[in-house]
């Protein structure tokens, strides 16, 4: 698998320092993948997470005999995929609106996988995120866990100079999120598999996202609200690379992380 380590500044914080010693592992591996299929993001996301899982094992069967435990691992992939649409296992085929020619007319594939949540939109422009976090390394509650991500992201937009928050009862991201706001409009997706607290899948944020790619489908079965971008909300693109490093920031505070 070809990737790309970019290192960035430390960001450690004494509880972070308390936490290593303790043997949780608040150290996050950040890969910066750029350009990538979705069947290999896929492929790589069970690998890693078979690997994380063996640890797991290892360090069951040291417990039991006494021996010294292994510290677990944890990733970020971030990437871009080309024009694809995925299907949760609690979603409806029907959501997805165009037929096998319509997806070849608009170069787009469509996979059902195993996270949670419905249908949604990958493609280019769009900043996607893959956590594989051993939440034993940080705290396990995945309730918890959802409202960092979307936390992370909501600080990034609140760099931009953009208030967003969340809607009750729905996962993710929302410019116009007030209850009895005129245009709610999703701008980031989530949703997330998680093993022996282990996770995988993660959010897709519309940076400079073409968003007629969702006009194809109903998005995450929500078939009453809009969906935007960083680029149609401020009105210029932004480079992504721009994002990831505010929105890195974010993860690091949030997660009281160190990201290599």
């Amino acid at each position: 698998m070809d990737s790309q380590y970019t290192e960035l500044v430390p960001v450690a914080l004494p509880d972070s320092v308390a936490a290593i010693a303790a043997g949780q592992n608040r150290v996050i591996r950040v890969e910066r993948l750029g350009m990538m299929p979705y069947e290999a993001a896929w492929a790589y996301q069970e690998q890693l997470l078979a690997d994380t899982l063996a640890y797991k094992t290892r360090n069951r069967q040291a417990a039991e005999a006494g021996q010294a435990l292994e510290v677990t691992p944890n990733y970020l992939l971030l990437c871009e995929h080309p024009h694809v649409y995925t299907l949760g296992k609690s979603g409806k085929p029907e959501h997805l609106l165009l037929t096998e020619t319509g997806l070849t007319d608009h170069g787009a594939t469509f996979h059902r996988i195993n996270r949670g949540g419905d249908i949604t939109y990958h493609g280019p422009g769009q900043l996607v995120g893959y956590p594989i976090l051993d939440l034993d390394n940080f705290f396990t509650d995945i309730h918890r866990y959802l409202r960092l991500l979307e936390e992370a992201v909501i600080s990034t937009l609140a760099d931009y100079g953009l208030r967003a928050g969340r809607i009750a009862g729905l996962t993710g991201v929302w410019l116009d999120f007030e209850e009895g706001a005129a245009n709610p409009r999703k701008i980031c997706a989530l949703g997330v598999k998680c093993s022996r607290w282990v996770t995988m899948h993660g959010f897709a944020f519309n940076i400079n996202t073409d968003l007629t790619y969702f006009n194809h489908i109903v998005p995450c079965g929500i078939p009453d609200k809009a969906v935007t971008s960083l680029q149609a909300e401020l009105g210029r693109p932004v480079p992504l690379a721009e994002v990831q490093d505010r929105l890195l920031v974010h993860i690091a505070r949030l997660f009281d992380a160190i990201l290599l």
